[in-house]
This record gives C-alpha cells, sequence and structure tokens, in this order.
C-alpha cells in the first residue's frame, strides 16, 4: 500500500470516550495525482510518483513541464516516490480516503531550523554550573571535551555545540483518529515534525 503527501495545518486535541484530552495533529492528506508509474521491465522495481500542491506554469522548468503533461496534469510543488506492487495510472488521484481511523502511520517531516544552538539546548546538557569558584562566564558551557596526552585529540562525534534542527524526522506509529474524507483531512495522535503548512509524507 503506497503513502500520500500532505501539509500539516497544525495542532488540536480530542477527547476520548472515557474523558482522556489527546493532543493530536491536522494534517491535509492529498489530493495527489499519479504523475508517473515505474514498473519491473522498463525501470527494474515497481513504483509510483505522486504529485502534490498546485504550481505556476511559469514557475516549472521545460523538463518538468513536459513530465507532467505526458501524465495528463498540471504542474506540481512536491513529488515523492512510493515503492508498491499495486496497479495505478498515470493521472489517477490518491486521497484521504486511503487511510481508515483506528489504523496506525508514519508520518516523515523536516524538523524546525533551531540555527547555531548551544549544548545545553542542543544536547540538554547541565552546563557548568553554579557562579562560586570564581566562576562567572561558563554557566552554559560544554566544559572539558578531551584528554591529555592521550589520546591527544578530540574523538569524532563529540557532542558540540553547533546547527540544530532542519533534519529528515520519521515519527512511527501514529494512530489515526479521524478521516474527513470531504475536505482531504486526517487527524493522527501526537506530535510531527515540521511547521505549519510544512510538506510531510505519510506512510502505511
Amino acid at each position: 500500500m503506497p503513502g500520500i503527501i500532505g501539509k500539516k495545518i497544525g495542532m488540536t486535541s480530542l477527547f476520548t470516550p472515557d474523558g482522556k484530552n489527546i493532543p493530536c495533529t491536522l494534517i491535509e492528506a492529498g489530493p495527489c495525482v499519479v504523475t508517473q508509474v515505474k514498473t519491473i521491465e522498463t525501470d527494474g522495481y515497481a513504483a509510483i510518483q505522486l504529485g502534490y500542491g498546485e504550481k505556476k506554469a511559469k514557475n516549472t522548468n521545460k523538463p518538468l513541464a513536459g513530465h507532467f503533461a505526458k501524465a495528463g496534469t498540471t504542474p506540481k510543488h512536491k513529488l515523492v516516490e512510493f515503492r508498491t506492487d499495486e496497479v495505478y495510472t498515470a493521472g489517477s488521484e490518491i486521497n484521504a480516503t486511503l487511510f481508515e481511523e483506528g489504523e496506525f502511520v508514519d508520518v516523515v517531516g523536516t524538523s524546525k531550523g533551531k540555527g547555531f544552538q548551544g549544548v545545553v539546548k542542543r544536547y540538554n546538557f547541565a552546563g557548568v554550573g553554579g557562579q562560586t569558584h570564581g566562576q562567572h562566564n561558563r554557566l552554559r558551557h560544554p566544559g572539558s571535551i578531551g584528554a591529555c596526552s592521550w589520546p591527544s585529540r578530540v574523538f569524532k562525534g563529540m557532542r558540540m555545540a553547533g546547527r540544530m534542527g532542519g533534519d529528515r524526522v520519521k515519527i512511527q506509529n501514529l494512530k489515526v483518529l479521524r478521516v474527513v474524507a470531504d475536505k482531504n483531512l486526517i487527524v493522527v495522535s501526537g506530535s510531527v515534525p515540521g511547521s505549519r503548512n510544512s510538506y510531510v509524507v505519510l506512510e502505511k
């Protein structure tokens, strides 16, 4: 079963019949158009390519414009390939009816970029701590990062300050709580990586 491309709308919460309040995320799942069908005979593997989000023709280069014209669809912003053995035809549509309430999905997105951050924010270090013993400017510093004469270097992978966020993140086993098929909306339990209106990929 393939997945689908969507857009993170925002977060909300739902009450269960027994009164529990569950934080959840509202996602616009599709509609997606099949822009290419790959087969074992022609490509060596079976897959479909989905396109999501309308894009102006003037902002589409000629190779992509020809690619979309061959599929009989308008230009799309986001293209994602899904491996599947099911039979699809180019130009057909996949929407939120792909999902059912109660099943579990994996969501892939790009986490929010935080810029250059120190070790306290990036790795939850406690910092050097305290202002006693002559310290006044090292509260959030990493502390010692290496040994003395051996090995006379800093090991690779040492957790230090650097760029944080903006990574590809997959959250697994989120439960589908609601499916609003006429509006292509689904509600999944828990949080989803990325900011509002960012693209996400849902995998079954």
